[in-house]
């Protein structure tokens, strides 16, 4: 199917036009979350698809040395100026310019269904070392809070974005998938709410006119709950998976 093909390339490369975008409204990972992602004495982890760096900062908090890969030239930039203590650079998750055995982990934020996953787990297996994890993550705004889902219709999604997360799975040669999931809310307001459906990839690559429909429902849906207010908690639920390499 070349036409979807050719429309998730499409979708994955407009981020760079939206970098600032990116970097200003998308959350970080709560402390949890990348807690139980990156295994006990790991000490060099490759953040791959780093965008602007929302997860590499927290890693670098933890005192690791961080290797950030992003392809895209614009959020290079931007993760550069936000975490400068990470080495940046420009590749793929098919294609790591690293080489063999030479990361204790791999974790990937908001970015594995962007990805081949046959040859984005082959090249995860040959930059680690024995024994070394790859760790996936995404936030996802809770859909159990009702004017969430108010959101959700008003912002559309992607199919590419679309995952069941009671399906994800790691495979061979790595070991058994584990799971892990917690609640948290960030706070907000309603032009960073805008900000935040704005950089969202099928918001970029959608028509000025249609661009303009979302982000003006994303403004009602807001001024129509009047339990949010000026200020409010926008809730996510973080979900985790991770698997070792045999030792």
């Amino acid at each position: 199917m070349p036409g979807k093909h050719a429309d998730k390339a499409v979708r994955a490369r407009s981020f760079g036009a939206a970098a600032d975008a990116y970097e200003r409204a998308r959350p970080g990972y709560p402390d949890a979350a990348v807690d139980w992602l990156v295994p006990e004495g790991a000490r060099t982890v490759l953040d791959l698809g780093a965008g602007t760096g929302k997860l590499s900062r927290s890693l670098v908090a933890r005192g690791l040395d961080v290797i950030a890969i992003e392809p895209l030239a614009e959020m290079r930039e931007a993760l550069a100026e936000a975490v400068p203590e990470a080495r940046a650079l420009a590749g793929t998750a098919e294609a790591i310019p690293l080489p063999d055995g030479s990361v204790d982990a791999i974790t990937v934020a908001q970015a594995w269904h962007w990805v081949d996953p046959e040859r984005a787990t082959a090249e995860a297996a040959r930059v680690l070392r024995p024994g070394g994890t790859l760790g996936l993550i995404w936030n996802r705004r809770d859909e159990r809070v009702d004017w969430i889902v108010n959101l959700t219709e008003v912002m559309g999604s992607a199919e590419v974005e679309v995952m069941d997360m009671d399906a994800v799975e790691i495979g061979p040669p790595f070991g058994p998938t584990e799971s892990f999931v917690t609640d948290w809310g960030r706070p907000m307001d309603v032009d960073l709410l805008v900000d935040m459906a704005a950089s969202r990839s099928y918001v970029i690559t959608a028509t000025p006119r249609r661009r303009r429909e979302i982000l003006d429902g994303v403004r009602q849906v807001v001024e129509a709950d009047p339990h949010l207010g000026t200020e409010f908690d926008l809730p996510y639920q973080t979900f985790c998976y991770k698997a070792a390499l045999p030792g």
